[in-house]
């Protein structure tokens, strides 16, 4: 067993400190690529409604039936994206009319990215790898200090589980434009820094004896990578319902409040999206399960017993199992599979939370 380096410790924590002061810079650039980029949208529709009505001013009675059908059949992808509509007047054109029509205008269902270069967003993403460098060393110093793997205890298991949702975040940067869940991802890693550092703080240590084994390098790690997945889909969801309302709004003839949400994709591609990574996801979440039986086995001489933290990683995996088993079978789609999702993640919030806090067991292992 490798002494403790305290020093190595308190590097740890300022790198922490430092990764959610550049956390939130960044959270703010997001917050500011959202609102500037609904302004101009806004001002591009102004500007095309001008164009267009001053168009139908100066077409024959009769002529303008085959350019509304034009515009009715356009695609998603034919009003995506802000700068392919300022660049293309005719598309311009084309997403007005759609927004008169009723249909609800939103980014690319493909995620792809534009040849739009939106400056907030790019310095966003910028400080989003500053920060998870800053916060990955924060993650080496505290394993160099505890001399093993960090994630022993509540503390170290919020400050991994962070970098991890935000390292698979920029992962999925480099092939989808995700730039949208930027607000709610580098949000959900500062509340998370927040409450290790504020609620579950814990000096470096060694682990208790129970884990001291090699499954808590393989158990715990896949079990952290899952809940980092979850915590997308979670985003995605939220969005969806949010992307869902504003949709049926516009369709009956409402006004269209939340012109940000035009940087996202339809409902109905954020729904598939985070099907695909839940199903990623709780395959992880199942081998979390099984791997955690085999240690208990190794650790206490049984598989299962029945212990809050076993029954409610349990409860975890038959409410993501229920949501895939009803999507794929049953037709649970559309709010019906977001709010699934939801409260899944929710579940998993609950296991981490309250169970470690206020339920005595074999894995009370919080630190706290």
């Amino acid at each position: 067993m490798l002494p403790i380096n305290e020093t190595m410790g308190q590097f740890s924590e300022l790198f922490m400190l430092l990764a959610a002061g550049t956390y939130t810079v960044a959270f703010i650039a997001f917050a500011w690529d959202l609102a500037k980029s609904s302004k101009t949208l806004r001002a591009v529709d102004l500007r095309a409604a001008e164009l267009s009505g001053a168009d139908a001013a100066r077409v024959p009675v009769g002529a303008g039936v085959g350019s509304s059908s034009g515009a009715a059949d356009r695609t998603d992808s034919d009003v995506a994206g802000p700068v392919g509509r300022a660049e293309r007047p005719s598309s311009v054109t084309g997403a007005a009319a759609g927004n008169a029509s009723g249909i609800g205008q939103t980014a690319d269902g493909g995620m792809r990215y534009s040849a739009e270069r939106r400056a907030p967003a790019r310095v966003a993403v910028a400080l989003t790898v500053l920060g998870a460098a800053i916060h990955a060393a924060g993650v080496i110093t505290r394993a160099i200090g505890a001399g093993r793997v960090p994630w022993g205890n509540m503390y170290e298991f919020l400050t991994t589980g962070a970098f991890v949702a935000v390292a698979v975040f920029l992962i999925v940067l480099v092939r989808r434009d995700l730039r949208f869940l930027g607000t709610f991802v580098v949000g959900l890693a500062i509340i998370m820094l927040v409450a290790a550092s504020v609620a579950y703080w814990t000096p470096v240590g060694h682990l208790v004896p129970a884990l001291q084994s090699y499954w808590l390098i393989i158990h715990v790690s896949i079990a952290v990578l899952s809940s980092a997945l979850f915590t997308l889909t979670f985003a995605m969801s939220a969005l969806q319902l949010v992307q869902s309302h504003r949709q049926k709004t516009i369709a009956a003839g409402g006004g269209d409040k939340l012109g940000f949400m035009r940087l996202v994709p339809s409902a109905l591609s954020l729904e598939n999206l985070s099907y695909r990574i839940n199903a990623i996801a709780f395959v992880g979440w199942t081998f979390t399960l099984m791997f955690g039986a085999i240690w208990a086995e190794k650790a206490w001489g049984r598989f299962w017993g029945w212990d809050t933290k076993e029954v409610w990683t349990f409860v975890i995996w038959v409410v993501y199992a229920g949501y895939l088993h009803a999507r794929a079978t049953r037709g649970w789609t559309g709010t019906r599979a977001a709010w699934l999702s939801i409260v899944g993640y929710l579940c998993v919030v609950f296991n981490f939370t309250i169970v470690n806090q206020f339920f005595n067991g074999l894995h009370s292992y919080s630190g706290l």
